[in-house]
């Protein structure tokens, strides 16, 4: 699954804090593109999809699509062009991420934006230093999943949940060679999530003078 995620990024793509970025066109030309939800109208568009997916394709009860975790993960956004067609959530436990909520809108599911916002989702991922990917598939998906390098677990535990059957998938992909860590540079471990390729807000103030610490006023 490793290399197949590869070779189906952009050349130059491979490594780096910019990995996990991709970008291409529909058939129609226009632009699909991934980018992490970082604003209180991105979280808005994030409730519209899923809003329109599974409270109304799925009948989903709105307690149980919007359950208590959207604050406690990170979510990625997928465009056409301009227009918010999909989003993923993803949670992060000790040793694996959860994947969770992939929608993409009615009318956007002839593109490969559902392929794209996975494919982010593991790369980041992977950047977090992460191997391990878990996600409650329902039945009927099962081969999209797959085809992402997934497999269904051997404990096969019955998994049923807002009137839908679910089978417990795994992925498992190599280290990112540029994981961040302890040894990642703390400018980069302070920029916005997934934008660890160019300088944030807080790095840039580094350019203005350091005011007297309290250390420092302690030591006087």
């Amino acid at each position: 699954m490793h290399s197949k995620l590869h070779h189906e990024q952009p050349p130059g793509a491979a490594s780096g804090p910019h990995s996990w970025k991709r970008s291409s066109r529909n058939r129609d030309g226009k632009g699909v593109s991934v980018r992490v939800a970082s604003s209180l109208s991105d979280l808005m568009q994030i409730v519209a999809i899923r809003s329109a997916v599974y409270l109304s394709e799925q009948s989903c009860p709105y307690d149980e699509e919007f359950d208590g975790n959207d604050f406690c993960g990170m979510h990625l956004i997928g465009s056409v062009g301009r227009e918010p067609a999909g989003c993923l959530r993803i949670r992060f436990f000790a040793d694996f991420v959860k994947l969770e909520r992939l929608a993409v809108r009615q009318e956007f599911r002839g593109t490969t934006l559902a392929f794209d916002i996975c494919r982010a989702a593991m790369e980041i991922s992977r950047l977090k230093g992460y191997t391990r990917v878990y996600g409650h598939v329902q039945d009927r998906v099962v081969p999209f999943w797959k085809r992402l390098g997934g497999r269904a677990l051997k404990s096969m535990r019955p998994l049923v949940f807002s009137d839908y059957s679910y089978t417990e998938m795994l992925l498992e992909m190599e280290p990112h060679p540029d994981a961040l860590s302890l040894e990642t540079d703390p400018y980069v471990l302070i920029r916005q999530e997934g934008d660890w390729d160019r300088p944030g807000p807080l790095e840039l103030s580094a350019s203005r003078p350091v005011a007297s610490s309290a250390r420092s006023q302690q030591a006087a």
